[in-house]
């Protein structure tokens, strides 16, 4: 069966009218190549210019010219295909094609298809199956994503044209690993082969001046100009263009680092002869500085053998200053003995008179001993007459208060008699003590009461007082609820927060009722549903304020929104309250699929929001489900017929098609609650308060019980106090008498002993000054013996004082002999002391001599035996000969020599080793110099053949773009660019077009122009690039959608006029739709992609009837 339709160029604008009136959907389609596709493909009927009365007279036959190539034929050298042109492309499972087999024509192929049909699937298959990768189409990146959904594997084939025999191309694409297979000529091969096949016939899918996929448009004028200029070069330059290009790029790359390794080998060699200049004068100051020191190592050792010679010389006057000492040591030691025997004597004497003094001192002590006693003795006697005394005087005085006392207790006596006569008698008294009683039983029964009854109600008034205390607390709870949904309203909405501050101090100036925003004053039953609610409800509507009466939201929002320009949002109930309304379905209805209530029951609120939201938003209609509800949703939807659903994490929204009487579905993921899980009940806070006010009227009553009781507690009180005291009077009164007759008595027998108790103070005075003499006469004997003693203490202390004078005078003496004695001591002390250190130190200086010989022959390398050498003697004689000009030399030596620093003995060798390397380095530099000269040479060969070859190739392609633009009545101009002629890297094509005669050529940038206007440019330079004819084929995919009108009949216009031409390549076209009363041509091909459920099958297809309808259809 044939698979290609011919028919006439004039007769092609009415078959592609006819197509585009055929309504196309999706259903079981059909191809006109005869295989048939399924559900939802797309089928390519194919037409060339050519013989249309033998395609209907022939059914079974090939139009003229039209002959269908056969798969895997010999090429033709006659043949109008270009090698490497596509002659067949295959397509099993491939995007939305089952089984389906193109065969464009040589010339030009309109690939003609609405939008979905599959054209594109077919430049697709192009570059997957000449070995392209996905990413040159820019749609998926997997290559197993562009199998058809629901298989395993997908082939795609391609048959180049190829003298002599054609090349197949077949890739097989597996889904689950994502790998292809490789076949050429139905053999196994690799992606390697395949792409050097390719390569070789000059196919570049990855080069966008030969392929332009859809999705890589916009990317054309992206192109820099450096990568439009390697793209053309690739594609429609000699074979050797694009390999120059490259090589003097590698050339350029070697030339630099050539001249920066000869720049950098120069600077080197004049740092390295620079440093040898230094180094010379290196080499003059290490000699000076050897020399320095050389004289520095003769004053060192020099310097030892003076230092020996200055302590030797000091030994010597040490030794004869110890032997003077030593004979005057001895002359004062003979000098010490006399003074020594005084000393004794002295010594003896003082101890002899120390003796006596203390003899002396034992007398006194004892005399004193003796006196101290009698003079204790005399103050005891003194002591003993005082006690008499006051024992006398104590008598008299207790004498004169027993008097007193008698007198007073007879005064007492007196007086209870005269009161025991004027008291009552008791018999009178008792009636009135017993009717008190009576009446202080009574009061305490009654106070007995009242304490009970006001106990009572304490314990009534704790009760509420703990009541009231839950409440209130519970009230506080309710408060930070509610305050933390203002905080997350202040924090989201600011100015919703600034008008609600301002409603609540301004709800007077409204008339009607004004509710909160609506996400304070709806309250969840139960927080876990908030999420249903917030989904259900805009964000705008949540931040509402509620209005019963447009008058009061006028004056709100000419409040909060014109004064205060606080952005606020406002809405207001429906006049008949909605709240009320039931659902049309009861909820146990629906409790099967997995419902467990509306929406409406999840939540509480005012009535006009719950009224606002039944009517905007169907709350008491709207269902929430779990996922039991999830898992049969499809069932849902069509069993219940219900709008919206929600489940236990999706929210779904069903709507009916009104074309289709489809039911699509559309589901939602539910977001997390912000605002409503933080749950108020108002209804139950309002409980409390009206509990709360209940208790505070108890209270208040309780709180006037407890004062009437306690009154009467105070008034029983007052009256108990009073009966108490009339009693304690009553029983005063009665016991009265009896105690005053037992004081009577016991007053009276009080006087009587006082009477007995008489003292006799003649008799008592008398013993007194019997026993005050006595005591006298014994006072007068021992004042006697006290003054003998004092008399002997005298005598005793004046021999004393004699003895202390004498040992005075002896202990001078001693001191005297003594201190000259210390003094010829510490004399003969310092002598030895001086005799010591004049010996230490001689010995110190015969050691230093010692160790300075041992450091002097040291450090002239001297054995023991050995003496200084004859040749030293003379350097030894030209140096000072002494140690301070030794040093002065030795330091002015050193500090010459420090001045030279950096320097070693290696100075000299480095010198000569540099200079040894500068050769060298000079040898190197002239051998690079030479290569980069010879680098140079062949640039400029290179060059020559490269940039003389690129500008013809330029200027043909400039000719073409500039007389296509011209023929559109616009201007044009391709040139080779550069900003410096010697980087090859920065060459580039610059496109500069204008659209508009009052305009300046501008250079095509992705920013500049506009898409239609870059389309044209790109069109325009890829048909500029197609007189070239080096690629065997290009493909361009719906480029003229940016296109107006006029634009894109010229450009098509130009492209069938330079695709059609002899000797051109292969071009594909591809596009959604075309403009009427086009220009076409014989050697076009047009491939019409269409689907729908009413094609006819491909063997059915007769184009003559239909011409004859649709001529009957115009007439």
């Amino acid at each position: 069966m044939e698979s290609r339709r011919a028919f006439p160029a004039h007769e092609l604008t009415a078959e592609l009218a006819l197509v585009a009136v055929v309504k196309t959907r999706f259903g079981g389609c059909k191809m006109a190549t005869g295989v048939k596709r399924k559900s939802g493909a797309a089928g390519t009927g194919q037409s060339e210019g050519g013989d249309n009365t033998s395609r209907d007279n022939h059914r079974g036959k090939r139009a003229v010219g039209t002959t269908r190539p056969e798969v895997g034929c010999r090429g033709d050298t006659d043949s109008p295909f270009v090698e490497g042109s596509i002659v067949r492309i295959a397509m099993e499972n491939f995007l939305t094609y089952d089984n389906c087999e193109v065969f464009p024509g040589p010339h030009l192929n309109m690939i003609v298809g609405a939008n979905g049909t599959g054209k594109s699937s077919i430049v697709c298959a192009i570059c997957l199956g000449l070995a392209g990768k996905p990413s040159f189409i820019g749609r998926a990146d997997k290559v197993g994503l562009y199998v058809k959904r629901g298989c395993n594997k997908g082939i795609v084939e391609i048959e180049l044209f190829k003298i002599p025999t054609n090349l197949i191309i077949t890739r097989e694409i597996c889904v689950t690993n994502n790998q292809s297979t490789w076949y050429i000529n139905k053999k196994s091969s690799t992606l390697k082969a395949v792409e050097d096949q390719v390569a070789a016939l000059n196919i570049q899918v990855g080069n966008l001046c030969q392929f332009l996929p859809q999705d890589k448009v916009g990317e054309f004028a992206k192109l820099s100009k450096i990568e439009l200029l390697e793209a053309t070069e690739k594609s429609v330059g000699p074979p050797e263009m694009y390999k120059f290009h490259c090589e003097l790029k590698n050339f350029r790359q070697c030339e630099r680092e050539l001249e920066n390794s000869c720049k950098e080998r120069n600077i080197n060699l004049e740092k390295m002869k620079q440093k040898n200049e230094r180094c010379k004068q290196d080499v003059e100051r290490y000699h000076e500085h050897k020399r320095h020191l050389d004289l520095i190592a003769m004053l060192e050792k020099k310097r030892p053998w003076m230092e020996y010679e200055n302590v030797r010389q000091q030994y010597e006057k040490v030794k004869k200053s110890r032997d003077c000492q030593r004979e005057k040591l001895r002359a004062l030691q003979e000098a010490q003995s006399p003074a020594v025997r005084q000393i004794q004597e002295a010594e003896e004497q003082c101890a002899r008179l120390d003796a006596l003094i203390r003899e002396k001192i034992t007398a006194i002590e004892e005399t004193s001993r003796k006196c101290k006693q009698r003079q204790d003795a005399l103050e005891r006697e003194d002591k003993q007459i005082g006690e008499i005394e006051q024992a006398l005087r104590m008598k008299r005085e207790e004498e004169m208060d027993r008097q007193k006392r008698i007198d007073n207790t007879r005064k007492m006596i007196e007086d209870l008699n005269n009161e025991l006569r004027n008291t009552d008698n008791s018999d009178n008294i008792q009636p009135q003590v017993d009717s008190v009683n009576a009446e202080l039983r009574r009061l305490a029964d009654e106070m007995a009461n009242s304490d009970d009854e006001r106990k009572g109600v304490c314990n009534e008034m704790d009760n509420a007082r703990r009541e009231q205390k839950e409440i209130n607390d519970r009230i506080v709870q309710f408060d930070n609820l509610m305050n933390m949904k203002e905080e997350k309203l202040r924090g989201r909405h600011k100015d919703t927060y600034e008008a609600l501050l301002w409603l609540r101090n301004n709800r007077d100036r409204f008339k009607r009722r004004i509710c909160d925003p609506m996400m304070l004053a709806i309250s969840m039953k139960d927080q876990k549903h908030a999420k249903y609610v917030e989904n259900h409800i805009s964000s705008n509507d949540m931040r509402a304020f509620v209005f019963e009466s447009r008058e009061d939201m006028d004056i709100f929002l000419r409040e909060v929104r014109d004064k205060k320009g606080l952005k606020v949002n406002a809405v207001i109930a429906p006049s008949e309250s909605c709240a009320e309304n039931r659902p049309s379905k009861p909820i146990e209805e629906l409790k099967r699929y997995g419902f467990f209530s509306y929406l409406r029951e999840l939540f509480d609120a005012p009535q006009p929001v719950m009224s606002y939201l039944c009517q905007q938003y169907n709350v008491h209609e709207v269902p929430v489900g779990t996922e039991k509800t999830r898992n049969m949703i499809e069932r849902v939807i069509n069993e219940t017929k219900l709008r919206q659903i929600y489940t236990a994490e999706e929210r779904y929204a069903v709507k009916v098609s009104s074309y289709t009487n489809q039911t699509v579905s559309i589901n939602t993921s539910l977001r997390p609650a912000q605002f409503l899980n933080v749950t108020v009940d108002t209804a139950k806070k309002r409980q409390w308060e009206i509990k709360l006010q209940q208790i505070n009227r108890n209270l208040e009553s309780l709180n006037s019980q407890m004062t009437t009781l306690s009154e009467k507690l105070k008034s029983l009180e007052r009256r108990e106090n009073e009966l108490k005291q009339q009693k304690k009077e009553l029983l005063q009164r009665k016991n009265k008498r009896k105690q005053l007759e037992s004081k009577i008595s016991m007053k009276c027998e009080s006087l009587r002993r006082m009477e007995q108790d008489a003292i006799n103070l003649e008799a008592e005075s008398e013993q007194a000054n019997v026993k005050i003499k006595r005591i006298n006469t014994q006072k007068v004997e021992l004042v006697t013996e006290f003054l003998q003693l004092i008399k002997n203490c005298m005598t005793l202390n004046r021999h004393r004082t004699d003895l202390v004078l004498q040992s005075t005078t002896a202990a001078f003496h001693k001191n005297r002999l003594q201190a000259e004695h210390n003094a010829a001591t510490a004399q003969l002390q310092a002598a030895e002391q001086q005799f010591m250190e004049l010996e230490e130190r001689k010995r110190s200086l015969l050691g230093n001599c010692k160790s300075l010989m041992h450091r002097a022959r040291q450090i002239c390398n001297l054995g023991p035996g050995q003496n200084i050498p004859e040749d030293i003697f003379p350097a030894f004689q030209a140096l000072p000969n002494t140690l301070d000009e030794i040093d002065a030399l030795l330091n002015e030596e050193k500090s010459k020599a420090s001045c030279f620093t950096g320097l070693s003995a290696s100075v000299v060798d480095d010198c000569n080793k540099r200079a040894e390397e500068i050769q060298q380095m000079t040898l190197e530099l002239q051998g690079k110099q030479k290569e980069l000269d010879d680098f140079r040479q062949n640039i400029s060969q290179v060059k020559e053949k490269w940039l003389n070859s690129l500008k013809q190739l330029v200027d043909r392609i400039n000719e073409k773009f500039s007389s296509f633009f011209s023929s559109m009545q616009c201007a044009g101009e391709v040139d080779l660019h550069t900003e410096n002629e010697e980087e090859y890297d920065k060459y580039g094509i610059r496109i500069r077009v204008k659209f508009r005669s009052s305009t300046q050529l501008h250079e095509l940038t992705p920013h500049h122009q506009s898409g239609g206007e870059r389309s044209v440019s790109t069109m325009l330079y890829l048909m500029a690039l197609q007189d070239l004819n080096r690629c065997p084929f290009r493909v361009v995919d719906e480029i003229n959608q940016g296109m107006d009108p006029v634009n894109e009949r010229r450009v098509f216009d130009v492209v069938v006029k330079t695709a059609c031409k002899e000797s051109t390549s292969q071009y594909f076209f591809i596009t959604p739709k075309l403009l009427q009363d086009l220009t076409y041509t014989e050697k076009m091909t047009v491939l019409l992609v269409y689907n729908g459920s009413s094609m006819l099958e491909s063997n059915s297809w007769n184009l003559k009837a239909f011409y004859r309808r649709r001529r009957r259809f115009q007439s």
